[in-house]
């Protein structure tokens, strides 16, 4: 008997730790919550530095969230911090659970990449966006301009490498290939879920439900999401880079360029 009343107490106690866990959590997601709209409101008042302060609050309670990470990077780019906002779109790609929220990522950090004239790996950018959302016309564009602004490169030193050409076209190839077949599958689910998913009479609306937020990170898809995401040694890949290319930046900030299309704008959260 005394054996059992143990046990039960030692069940109670870790019931109550798992609770309380829970609860600690729940806080710290709300607090971080607080402190990302706070920072929203304080950069739509061009308060950078009280905004750019909220949203390290947040992160720092909350590293997983994708919202703070890429907003902070968005109020860094609006700030021509490049090489900051080019870290942080980064570190939200890295840590986005949906299509939606890497396609943004992506696109945001191809965007950066071209500022910083780093068109390889901002063509690799615009791709994985695509893969995430191949509907988007701006992304396509700066995809098409970032591949223009590499192919001008490589003439201007020496016409590049025949084998590096190749890979970029089998590379476009497969890309499209990706893409026709991510569309066939969505088009094959939403077969399928008309089929299964006969709802009657008065509950559509219900099921529609209420549009997200802008300043609310988007819930998770049913579905795990497609290739498109930075592996751990492209991150490494491109971090290194970036600081490769952080004095090339710095000398090139003041010029202007007297040709050239610009890229669209960053995507809003």
């Amino acid at each position: 008997m005394k054996q059992f009343k143990f046990i039960m107490l030692i069940l109670c106690i870790g019931l109550s730790s798992s609770l309380v866990a829970q609860e600690d959590l729940e806080t710290l997601a709300k607090t971080s919550q607080t402190f990302r709209a706070d920072a929203d409101v304080a950069i739509n008042k061009d308060e950078f530095v009280s905004g750019e302060a909220l949203y390290r609050k947040s992160i720092s309670l909350e590293p997983q969230n994708t919202a703070s990470k890429y907003n902070l990077g968005n109020a860094y780019y609006k700030k021509e911090k490049n090489k900051e906002a080019m870290r942080r779109f980064v570190q939200a790609a890295e840590v986005a659970d949906t299509k939606s929220e890497k396609h943004k990522a992506f696109h945001n950090l191809g965007n950066t990449l071209m500022n910083a004239k780093m068109y390889k790996e901002a063509v690799e950018a615009y791709k994985n966006a695509l893969r995430n959302n191949p509907t988007d016309d701006e992304t396509r564009y700066n995809l098409a301009l970032a591949k223009e602004m590499l192919e001008k490169e490589q003439q201007n030193n020496g016409g590049g490498d025949n084998n590096d050409d190749k890979d970029e076209k089998e590379k476009d190839k497969e890309d499209k290939e990706g893409e026709e077949g991510e569309k066939k599958d969505e088009q094959n689910q939403e077969q399928n879920k008309d089929q299964e998913q006969k709802p009657e009479q008065g509950d559509e609306e219900e099921k529609q439900g209420d549009p997200k937020k802008p300043d609310q990170p988007q819930e998770q898809e049913q579905q795990k999401p497609q290739p498109g995401q930075l592996s751990k040694q492209q991150i490494e890949s491109l971090l290194e880079a970036m600081n490769n290319e952080e004095q090339k930046v710095q000398q090139k900030m003041n010029v202007k360029d007297k040709k050239g299309a610009k890229v669209k704008s960053n995507k809003d959260w």
